[in-house]
């Protein structure tokens, strides 16, 4: 049974952070700020759920670049449990599906609780001044299959926040795998 997004906490601050991404470069929050709003996504390589959505995810980034949004995906599972989300494998995951932002590794998992994500993939769609206003799906799955019929409704939730600086009010939970945390 799939894990779902709580619902939007509007106007929520985007918290600060410095990860290493699959480049072995350190990049923080200030250094991905887009222009027009700022997409933070937790995803993993093994989730079926990611699998499924990450073709349509790279091209809607795309897009999203082209309209002052820059984005930002942060594996923080498990490793050690779940070896398939290694650093090395991220490297092999980000190129095999030729990535067009960073990713990023929390293998201290402080930031995922930092933003209370539950779920792979998990989207936080934040304004120009980084206030949450988006936390829902990319678009529905029908048997891991994207049910395409019309903009995904992360891309359009995110072009209105370029737009505007507000997310829709009504949005669908995003689903997946829970974050495979690590257990002392």
């Amino acid at each position: 049974m799939p894990i779902q997004t709580p619902i939007c906490d509007f106007g929520k601050k985007a918290i600060p952070f410095k990860l290493k991404s699959t480049d072995n470069k350190i990049i923080s929050l200030n250094d991905i700020k887009g222009e027009n709003g700022t997409l933070i996504m937790f995803i993993c390589n093994h989730c079926p759920y990611v699998k499924a959505i990450t073709k349509e995810l790279v091209e809607d980034c795309n897009e999203l670049k082209k309209i002052g949004i820059n984005s930002v995906a942060i594996c923080s599972n498990d490793f050690v449990n779940y070896p398939e989300d290694s650093f090395d494998n991220m490297i092999k995951f980000s190129n095999d599906n030729q990535f067009n932002f960073p990713y990023l590794h929390d293998d201290t998992q402080k930031i995922a609780k930092s933003y209370d994500a539950v779920c792979t993939p998990d989207f936080f769609g934040y304004n120009k001044d980084l206030e949450l206003q988006y936390r829902g799906r990319l678009r529905e799955l029908k048997n891991f299959v994207p049910v395409k019929d019309r903009e995904s409704d992360l891309f359009k939730s995110m072009k209105q926040i370029a737009e505007t600086g507000k997310g829709p009010q009504h949005q669908i939970p995003s689903a997946g795998c829970g974050i495979k945390w690590k257990y002392d």
